[in-house]
């Protein structure tokens, strides 16, 4: 059992904020209700503090008082994670968002990154120098939470996964010390973060390697809601034997309002958002069999890349009701097609959506045991995300979400996308990383054997009769 926060001595609390460069904040402060704010607003923790760390030696301070206290310690990047699982109740939250940093090397086009930064700030500053890092589909998604968790976006089949151009990763271990993992050094640690989530270890700086991307041919197009089965069965074979410059996603919607136009609004729609890296000379050819298939919206063009990475945040801004599921898929066939025609059919709210992520392409060819990240061999990430601003509807989004998953779940290939799993139990994790999970607990034994770092999608640690070394 976790001692509370509210439990240590006054004495012990005040030399630890001492050591503090960052704002250590309680529940009696002012900026408490703020601060325990995530970007679901369904998930409702009351930490007994934070800890806003703004350097290195912030987060080892941090990590030898929740041990040496015995506090139940959530680690927070500042993105996404759906799952609430940046925050705890009653006990300590390791915050990074101050830890923010971007340096770009023009010469090696690689990157580095602090544990706090969100995509759209390493956007900005590669874009300039024409380079990017493959990434999600929203710039305000956290590069800590994405990457150690895999990393599918629209730069997936031309360059991989994210976790596929990590080339060197800072640590803070659970017993406090900070070592590097690369390639050379602590080879399992480095392995194990490239999908094993936040098991690990605390990283304050990332490593990228970085691609040639400056502008893209992107943007969606758009067929009624019953034209999907259609869509979807098309969509399978064109994008699997498609070049790797072009990416889209798949996606069962409502266009909710602006920018679309008027004609459209309200109304329940079969997507798919494009990315295309190729020649623009060539984009007429390329999405040729696209408008054969006769859309009815089809806004395609050249944009920055960034401008493709942020065309959805002003529709999906911190603070709404969320909720979603998880699974990979190697088939779309007709009974998968019809699902997705009935719970497309019955979006609940405006902002409430399915996507199918492709995985093939580069991302495709990787080994299953490469890295964490098993399921190379499915050929989509799906997410079903109920979402709505309203907390009266936090049911009927949750409701719809649930329903549609399970619908289509038995047609799945099994696991999900780390990223797209909440707390839906042990076996569902063990079921995303196959047959990397054992290899995973091993190493969980060697770098956090009491299993410090729990509040995750948690690998426990395994006793083994021969550790990995480190």
């Amino acid at each position: 059992m976790s001692t509370k926060v509210k439990d240590l001595e006054n004495s012990v609390i005040e030399a630890f904020v001492t050591q503090i460069r960052g704002k250590v904040i309680f529940p009696k402060d002012e900026e408490y209700d703020q601060t325990r704010q995530v970007f679901n607003a369904m998930i409702d923790k009351r930490p007994g503090m934070f800890v806003m760390c703004v350097d290195i030696a912030d987060v080892i301070y941090a990590v030898n008082f929740g041990r040496e206290n015995n506090l139940l310690v959530a680690v927070r990047g500042g993105g996404h994670n759906g799952g609430g699982l940046g925050l705890c109740n009653d006990g300590m939250v390791i915050d990074l968002s101050g830890i923010k940093f971007v340096q770009v090397d023009v010469e090696t086009q690689t990157v580095r990154v602090g544990g706090g930064n969100l995509w759209g700030e390493v956007d900005h500053a590669t874009h300039p120098f024409g380079l990017a890092v493959p990434a999600g589909i929203i710039s305000t998604t956290g590069v800590g939470g994405l990457t150690l968790g895999g990393g599918v976006g629209y730069l997936s089949r031309k360059y991989g996964l994210t976790i596929d151009n990590l080339l060197e990763a800072e640590i803070v271990l659970a017993d406090g010390t900070f070592v590097k993992a690369n390639a050379e050094e602590n080879t399992n640690l480095f392995w194990a973060i490239r999908g094993g989530g936040g098991n690990f270890g605390i990283v304050t700086a990332f490593k990228f390697q970085a691609h040639p991307v400056k502008n893209v041919i992107g943007g969606p197009s758009l067929w009624p809601i019953e034209k999907i089965e259609e869509v979807m069965a098309w969509y399978h074979e064109f994008i699997n034997n498609a070049s790797d410059d072009l990416n889209g996603f798949i996606a069962t919607m409502v266009i909710p309002g602006p920018p679309f136009p008027e004609a459209l609004h309200n109304k329940m729609f079969c997507g798919i958002v494009w990315s295309y890296l190729g020649d623009p000379a060539k984009q007429e050819e390329v999405f040729k069999p696209i408008l054969a298939m006769e859309p009815i919206f089809h806004h395609v063009g050249e944009m920055p890349y960034p401008s493709l990475q942020t065309l959805f945040d002003g529709m999906l801004p911190p603070g709404l009701q969320w909720y979603w599921r998880g699974d990979y898929f190697k088939e779309l066939g007709p009974e998968v097609g019809a699902k997705h025609l009935e719970f497309g059919s019955k979006i609940p709210t405006p902002l409430s959506q399915m996507h199918l992520y492709p995985i093939s392409g580069a991302a495709s060819r990787v080994a299953p045991d490469q890295t964490p990240w098993a399921h190379r061999d499915a050929k989509y990430a799906a997410v079903y995300v109920g979402v709505d601003p309203d907390p009266a509807n936090a049911d009927k989004i949750t409701k719809w979400c649930k329903e549609y998953w399970e619908a289509l779940h038995p047609y799945s290939s099994g696991g999900a996308y780390l990223n797209f799993i909440q707390d839906e139990g042990q076996e569902r994790i063990k079921a995303s990383y196959k047959d990397n999970y054992e290899r995973l607990a091993r190493i969980k034994q060697v770098y956090d054997p009491t299993n410090f770092f729990k509040v995750n999608q948690n690998i426990k640690p395994a006793a083994v009769a021969e550790p990995i070394s480190h």
